[in-house]
Parts: C-alpha cells; structure tokens; sequence
C-alpha cells in the first residue's frame, strides 16, 4: 500500500518496471517518461507503453519533451496514455497553446532559473501553461548540458514568497538530503527529480526512489 507524501513528488526518468512500481508505491504523485532522444532517460514509445501501464489511473502519467515536432507527439500518443504534456524546451507560449489543442492534454512549461532575469520569462506562460517548473539553468560553459536531469541546484530565494497563478513545481539537484531546505526556502509543494534518485544517468536507484519520497512525506 502507498504512503502518503505531504508534498507532491514527481519521478521523471523512469527507466524500468522496478522503478516505476517504487514510485507508484512509495507514494509518488507523478510519474515521468523522457522522449528526447539525446538523453540517456530517453524512451521509444514501443518501451514506454508497458511502463505507462503499469501506473495506476490515480498517479498522474507525465511524457517528457523538448521542442517536439507533431510528428514526435502524435507517435508517442498513439502508443501510450499520457495525462500531462510536460516542455523542456524553448517552446514559446504560442508553441504551448498548439500542443495543448492538438493533444488535448494540459500542459506544464519548464523554466530554467539562474537568476531573477530569468524568472520573468515565466510570466509569458501563466495564461497558457496548466502548470510550471523551475529547474537549473546550466552555465554557459557547461556544453554538454542537458535541458534538465544535470544535477544543477538553482538559489531557491528566487522563488520565497512567490505566488504565481498556476501550480508549479522545483527541480534541479533535488536529493533526500536536500529537499526539507528546498521546501523551506522555495516553499515549493510539489518537487521533480531524476538524478537525485539514480546511480548514474539514466540508471534509477530503487533504494533512492524509497527515500527521496519518503524524505517528502516526512516534510510537514
């Protein structure tokens, strides 16, 4: 039986069966599946469609992508259930609106953080976005950076005492270890991970998975 975790948790990259029952039964809220061929998370549709499966109606099913062609989307939908588009990429508000029709799925917009610059960007979102997340920003001369899933933490005072008009959700270097300052500082109540829960890129750590969601539950 799941537990109940007190902040949302989202397991993005999943890569196994294993992985994905620890998710669903540890109590995760969201679980996530990349397709964006350059990462090493990254999954056909033909791989996805039996771990999609596996994930119960009441845990919300989240497909990954980066500046997707319609083509790419209308493949990976054909083949599995999805209930969250989720843009990692530099789609542009018009970009959103269009995949949210053509899918009919609501949508959440990544927004890389490095500094309050940055978090203006997110304002062009809020009629169109159904949700936001704020992960790291990669430096400049970090070239073989991903769009997310690069174990980068951002200063989460950027997000204290915000208050936007869609959920939203922190990502970026999120641990077991390092979730309890991340809520009290962002005051997020909803969190994304991947690397935090993996032994390397791409390769999710059962053990992990158990402990970041039970370091959540754990938060008041």
């Amino acid at each position: 039986m799941s537990s109940t975790v007190s902040i949302d948790v989202k397991i993005c990259g999943l890569d196994r069966a294993e992985a994905v029952d620890a998710a669903v039964e540890g109590g995760a809220r969201y679980t996530g599946f990349v397709f964006y061929p350059p990462s090493p998370r990254n999954l056909t549709p033909e791989a996805a469609a039996p771990l999609i499966e596996r994930v119960p109606s009441s845990v919300i099913r989240v497909g990954l992508f980066v500046d997707p062609s319609d083509a790419k989307i209308d493949a990976v939908l054909t083949q599995t259930r999805l209930d969250l588009v989720q843009l990692h990429g530099s789609e542009t508000p018009e970009r959103v609106a269009e995949i949210k029709s053509r899918t009919s799925l609501p949508a959440m917009k990544v927004v890389r953080l490095a500094s309050a610059d940055d978090l203006d960007a997110a304002h062009a979102y809020e009629g169109t976005a159904d949700r936001l997340l704020f992960d790291a920003k990669p430096p400049a001369h970090m070239k073989e950076a991903l769009p997310g899933g690069n174990a980068l933490v951002f200063d989460w005072e950027l997000l204290a005492g915000s208050n936007w008009p869609v959920p939203w959700m922190l990502a970026g270097g999120l641990t077991a270890d390092n979730i309890g300052e991340a809520v009290r500082i962002s005051g997020a109540r909803a969190l994304d991970v991947s690397s935090g829960v993996e032994d390397r890129p791409g390769v999710k750590n059962i053990e992990k998975i158990r402990a970041f969601l039970a370091a959540a539950a754990a938060i008041a």
